[in-house]
């Protein structure tokens, strides 16, 4: 009956086996990939910070 419900004899299809290498891979991929924006950002989002800290800075102090 597991057979059956399997739906073939003979173990795993290599075509299904092969996509799931090719999905996993892909994901591997992506995985590499946001980990890369997610630093470039934190740096883009520190050097902003670093931007808007220099000309408050800057600014004259006013007058009282």
């Amino acid at each position: 009956m597991a057979k059956a419900l399997l739906g073939h004899v003979g173990g795993p299809d290599p075509r299904m086996v092969s996509e799931m290498r090719r999905l996993q891979q892909r994901i591997r991929d992506l995985e590499g990939e946001l980990t890369r924006l997610q630093a470039q950002n934190d740096e883009l989002a520190a050097n902003t910070r670093d931007e808007e800290f220099n000309r408050l800075q800057d600014r004259e102090p006013a007058l009282t």
